[in-house]
């Protein structure tokens, strides 16, 4: 739908990419300016500078009750290569990465270039996909070495019932597996407390935790998470790593100790607008005659049921040329509901008006 949109004459709301459309702060680009005036540009230790592990070690604990200490810390490059590592560590050759349905459609390359065996476990639509751990345990086998647990959820914008997390931790721990915490949308959660899988666990050392910059801090392009847990699992990793990517980028990871350690409020700023824009598009979906979806809890995506028996990139397609509103098919987030159309709020309000006006005016066309 990207490279269709970029074909595209007119005028295009676009609403595919789950992106913020906020710029760096000022503050944390300074920083990594002076950083690198001051000879930051060179090679840092693979798990990355003690400071900046001790920022995130710092935020962990502080935000989301998970302890870790910093030396239980690796900084990489985005959150994506954080998973990467964490399955690479987990997954041996023919192994399960167990993920609950629907899902974002990394986690089976992953599994792949880790030589294991990739399982979607679907979560039921009645319930808006949340996490039933009843299902992801009867899925579990002697061949289940990981499950991914991504909250705020990508593509359904669900934060999962922590009693659910835990039991999926627990049962994980029983079968000698790990869980994946995919948290890097966890400091945009809307409706409650906010805590990590880790924090409420009896086996925080089954658990790595995944985190990023990218989203919350509007820091797509300085490539800067982290993945903490197990110290043990945690040298393997950095093993690995030494061999791929070396470390984290020198410069961004001062970016990151600006951002996580000096002034939050244009972070704070960032997320009331996407507060507001959530509280728009749930009442815009509601006034839609046939149009469904789960509450987003957090995240930035809503995951649309637009009530039409087609496949969801015809109607993607359709939205797209007779109307000028780019929306991601729900087919990309596996076989789990077919059909649904994710739509990123990563958007100004007036442009997110705009593109329900051109989504209902499309939907009642097809």
């Amino acid at each position: 739908m990207f490279d269709l949109a970029q074909r595209h004459d007119g005028d295009l709301v676009r609403l595919e990419v789950g992106e913020p459309d906020f710029d760096t702060p000022e503050h944390v680009i300074d920083a990594a300016a002076s950083a690198a005036r001051d000879g930051a540009t060179h090679y840092t230790s693979n798990a990355g500078l003690p400071e900046c592990r001790r920022a995130i070690s710092d935020t962990l604990a502080d935000e989301y009750g998970v302890e870790h200490d910093p030396d239980e810390v690796v900084v990489t490059v985005g959150g994506m290569e954080a998973l990467h590592l964490a399955v690479l560590a987990t997954v041996s050759p023919d192994e399960e990465l167990l993920v609950p349905g629907p899902t974002w459609p990394n986690y089976e390359t992953q599994a792949t270039l880790a030589d294991g065996r990739f399982r979607e476990v679907p979560m039921p639509a009645e319930t808006g996909f949340a996490l039933d751990a009843d299902r992801v345990i009867d899925a579990m086998s002697d061949d289940t070495a990981a499950v991914v647990l991504t909250t705020p959820s990508n593509p359904t914008g669900r934060v999962f019932d922590p009693d659910e997390c835990r039991a999926v931790v627990e049962a994980a721990a029983d079968h000698d597996a790990y869980v994946i915490a995919d948290e890097v949308y966890l400091g945009l959660t809307y409706d409650g407390p906010v805590e990590g899988i880790a924090a409420y666990t009896d086996h925080p050392d089954h658990v790595l935790t995944v985190g990023s910059c990218s989203k919350r801090y509007a820091m797509t392009g300085w490539r800067l998470g982290w993945l903490a847990g197990d110290r043990h699992v945690l040298d393997e990793v950095v093993t690995v790593r030494e061999s791929t990517t070396a470390c984290a980028p020198s410069v961004s990871q001062h970016a990151a100790i600006a951002a996580l350690t000096r002034p939050q409020e244009p972070f704070q700023e960032m997320y009331r607008a996407f507060e507001e824009r959530r509280d728009l598009v749930a009442d815009r979906i509601d006034a839609i005659d046939g149009l469904s979806a789960p509450r987003p809890e957090g995240a930035f995506y809503a995951f649309l049921d637009p009530g039409i028996d087609a496949p969801a990139v015809d109607v993607a397609k359709h939205l797209l040329r007779e109307h000028g509103v780019v929306l991601a098919p729900g087919d990309g987030f596996g076989d789990t509901a077919p059909g649904r159309l994710r739509l990123s709020f990563a958007n100004s309000v007036d442009r997110l008006e705009e593109g329900f006006d051109r989504i209902e005016a499309g939907l009642a066309e097809y």
